[in-house]
């Protein structure tokens, strides 16, 4: 893959993949196959999505996913906030959605990208939630568990694309896990 190459939504993919590699590797590799691409690409992919995010006269961080992804199968306004959320869906999971909220809306300056992560599709199975055992890595999303475990408590992960979940099971005990871009990578010890 070069820099004159088109990035779509297979390299967006492998960027998510390229962090989620970090606590998933065995699942990221069975990914990256079934994308039909390897690690290299993957690398490559991150490396020109961090050159683009970075560049000084770059592109917006709403244009790089509008460039990647094009345009969203759904949006939302939310009025109340006056911000918008869109959705594109991504090949790798089918059964999630890329969300992007955006605010503030109808201003002089553009608006920006207030968060981003994967949420369940509409109309896809949400999973039961109600046990430990039934917290599998991408097997579910942060909202997810925060739903079914209250009260849920998100504090920040251990790099900027992650979050933290602490949360309470069902007998009391207190749990926690990490997420990456939105979607369960591993479970914490409570208070680590």
């Amino acid at each position: 893959m070069t820099s004159s190459e088109p990035f779509g939504p297979t390299e967006f993919q492998l960027v998510l993949l390229r962090r989620m590699a970090d606590h998933q590797p065995d699942l990221v590799e069975e990914a990256v196959r079934a994308l039909g691409v390897d690690r290299t690409r993957m690398r490559e992919a991150n490396r020109r999505w961090q050159a683009w995010a970075h560049a000084r006269r770059g592109p917006g961080e709403l244009a790089r996913y509008r460039a990647a992804l094009g345009e969203p199968v759904a949006r939302r306004r939310v009025e109340q906030y006056d911000s918008e959320i869109l959705q594109w869906e991504l090949p790798l999971w089918p059964e999630l959605r890329w969300e992007v909220l955006v605010g503030p809306l109808g201003r002089r300056t553009a608006s920006q990208v207030w968060g981003c992560g994967l949420v369940r599709a509409p109309g896809s199975a949400v999973p039961e939630l109600r046990t430990e055992a039934d917290l599998r890595p991408w097997g579910c999303t942060v909202a997810e568990v925060g739903n079914a475990f209250p009260p849920a408590r998100a504090r920040d992960g251990s790099a900027p694309t992650r979050l933290r979940l602490d949360f309470t099971l069902p007998d009391g005990t207190p749990g926690a896990a990490e997420f990456t871009w939105g979607l369960l990578q591993r479970l914490l010890r409570p208070g680590a």
